[in-house]
Parts: C-alpha cells; structure tokens; sequence
C-alpha cells in the first residue's frame, strides 16, 4: 500500500471507533428515566447520528424530537423526529428555524418530563436564538474566525449574543429535567464550551468577553456590547451530563491503526491549539529528526489548530497544516504527513483535510505554485487539488476534533 491509501485507512479505522453510536447507546441504558414523557433534542455536525442512536435505543418511549444538523448531514428520516439542516460555522436562517422548533418541543413540560439533549460540536453555529440580528451575528462570528481567535474565545462572546448558550437553553427546559449526552470537541472536555454550553452553567465572564474584543480589535454594536456585559446562568440543577467521546479517543484509535499497519505509534499530544503552520511545520522538523530511522513510524497529534486569516483563498486549518508541512519534508523518502476533522469537513470546505508527501513540493513547484504564497493567500484547497493531496470522506456522523499524522515508512 501506498502512504496515501495508508491513511485514508487510518481515517476510516480510526472514524468507525469514535462514532457515537455505542457510546450513546450505552448512556442510555445506563439511565433510569423518570415516568414522565421523553422529548429529543439533537443538535451539532453528529446529531443524526446520535438521535438515531436513541431512537433505536428508546423507541416508542420517546414522544417526539427535533434534529439540527449541518447540510448534506441528514442520512434519513427518524421516526417521531423532525430533522434540520442549517448553516456551519457561520449561523443562517435555517439556524435560527430549528432552534425554534427545539425551543417549541420543550416548551410548558413537566417536571416529571425528560429532555434528552444530544450535543456534538458544531452546535454554536446550528443552535442559535440571536439576541442582535442575526447579519449582525454572522458578522462578529467571521471576524472571530478570521481573527485566529481559539474556540474557548470564541464561544464566550457567541454564549452571550444567544438566547439558548451559556445554560440558557437549560433553563427554558425548566421544570423538565434534561439528560444531556455530550460529544467532545474542544480540549479538556469543558462542557459550559463545547457548542457553547446550552446546558451547562457558564464558567466564562462577562469581563473576559469584553477583553476579547478588546484584544481581537473586534466592531461590534453597542447592543452588542450590552449583551458581552449580561451575565449568563452560573447555577443549574435541572441538568445531569454525560461525556460520551473526545480528541483523546481519536488519537488511541489513530494509534491501534497505525500499528496495524506496521507502523510504530507515538501520540506527541492529544491537546495541540496552535497556527495550524506552525504545527505543520514542526511535525516536518520531527520528520527530519527521525529521517534515519529503520523502523516505520507514525507521530500523532490531536487537537484545534487555529488560522490568521489574511488572504482571500480557500481552505481550512488541516489543508494549511499539511501545506506548511510540505515545505519541510521536501525530499525526505517515506515521508508523508496528513491532517484531518474528525467530521469530515476542514473549514468552509467539501474537504475532510489534506495529504503531502516527500513529492508534494516539487510537483506544486513544476506547476510555478509556491507553496509560501500560497499560505499568505490562505488558498491550500486549490493548491493540494492540483497535487491529489484533498482528503475527501464526506460526512462522517461524530464531531471529536482534528488530528495530524506524520508517517515514516521503512
């Protein structure tokens, strides 16, 4: 096998372990529901997933559900359920229709009703009730992800532009209880940031919001601003949670492949937040280190990378990570590295990530492509399109980050 169907085989191994699937199954079995009706809200980029899960699961037991997903993510009908297709990573109408149906399928329940939330990253985009307008929304959402804000930052300022993050949506269930079955995005598992916490009580502060747009230099409105400065819910006891997959899962299901492959497996982190081209350019100062070695190798890292945009291409943080990468390796035989979301999805793209290898620069060089220029454009997703080098999964139903691997074939 060649290094690219390599990993293309650790990307489906790796995917097949950390679909929700079993895991939300199993949350499920675990729980004793109270006597009272089961209403089903699943929101994020792995919802349809995770509410089929239930559905399989409850079965007649649940009353009725609504789903809220990123496009193209819905595979089928769910009995009882109504599913929505809505924008990602910027909110749009379709955002702010499902949420409203979410918010009328909780609505005057009882205290002996239960409100299983499905959560997965993705959610702060999908789940959204705008307390500005929502252009406005939009707007100070593209300028934090142009910014190279991280995703903890981001979603302090979205909790408190919304009228369901930060705990709110918690609230609005209440006198219901809510089960809230939790797929991991972020880092460290901090549930009051993963989709934005609409179920969990907001540790962030109104005063850490306003730094951030202090150090961001960010334009927002003065309603904008009144609404960074209205504390969000600090207490909640409506709420039970349950953490069902994250970034860490990945990494040890990237691992098991690779030495399945012959390779041997080093997980250097399960916690990277850096320039996505910083991270592409170490894993290539790793590659010239071990450039010796006998043995295959694989070095694993997992986590968010983050991108300044400056230019006006296409192309999302794994693409930029490998591209830097490229650079690096340059020349160095056996050598590949690839970056990939674990959804499917890199940035505003149909691209899961991409791929180089020890040829990659030479052939963009053949087509008078520098990889540099390229970068200041933030274009990787035409450049890696003209070398093969997309990684193209489509959907993947589960949402637990990105990972990055260097591969060293002996």
């Amino acid at each position: 096998m060649s290094l690219k169907q390599d990993a293309y085989q650790m990307i489906a191994e790796a995917v097949q372990e950390v679909l929700p699937d079993q895991a939300v199954k199993q949350a499920l079995k675990e729980k004793k529901f109270a006597n009272g009706k089961i209403y089903v809200a699943a929101v994020g980029k792995a919802a349809w997933q995770m509410a089929k899960a239930a559905s399989e699961t409850l079965g007649s037991r649940i009353e009725k559900g609504v789903v809220v997903t990123k496009y193209h993510h819905v595979m089928a009908e769910i009995p009882n359920m109504v599913c929505y297709e809505a924008g990602h990573p910027i909110p749009d109408d379709n955002s702010f229709q499902g949420t409203e149906a979410v918010l009328e399928l909780v609505r005057d329940l009882a205290p002996e009703d239960t409100v299983l939330f499905l959560l997965s990253g993705g959610g702060s985009a999908l789940f959204e009730k705008p307390l500005i307008p929502g252009e406005e929304l939009a707007e100070i959402t593209g300028q934090l992800l142009c910014c190279g804000a991280d995703i903890a930052e981001i979603n302090t300022i979205r909790k408190r532009l919304s009228g369901v993050k930060g705990g709110k949506f918690a609230k609005f269930c209440e006198p219901a209880q809510v089960y809230s079955i939790v797929l991991s995005d972020i880092l460290g598992d901090p549930l009051d940031m993963i989709a934005s916490g609409p179920a969990c009580a907001d540790r962030s502060t109104c005063e850490a919001a306003c730094s951030i747009v202090r150090k961001y230099k960010l334009t927002i409105s003065e309603k904008a601003l009144e609404c960074l400065k209205t504390e969000t819910p600090k207490n909640l006891d409506n709420v039970e949670t349950k953490i069902t997959g994250s970034v860490k899962n990945l990494c040890h299901a990237l691992a098991r492949s690779c030495e399945n492959l012959g390779y041997k497996p080093v997980i250097l982190t399960d916690q990277l937040i850096c320039e996505a081209r910083e991270a592409g350019s170490f894993l290539a100062s790793i590659a010239k280190t071990y450039a010796g070695s006998r043995e295959s190798l694989a070095f694993i890292a997992g986590g968010e990378t983050v991108v300044h945009v400056t230019g006006n291409g296409k192309g999302g943080r794994n693409q930029e990570l490998v591209l830097a990468a490229a650079i690096g390796i340059a020349g160095l035989e056996g050598t590949a590295v690839f970056s990939f979301g674990s959804d499917g999805t890199d940035g505003p793209t149909d691209a899961a990530g991409g791929f180089c290898d020890n040829n990659t620069w030479r052939r963009l060089q053949e087509q008078d492509i520098d990889i540099s220029e390229v970068l200041r454009q933030n274009d990787a997703y035409h450049a890696l399109k003209k070398c093969d080098g997309l990684i193209m999964t489509g959907p993947t139903g589960t949402n637990v980050n990105d990972a990055a691997v260097l591969l060293i074939a002996r």
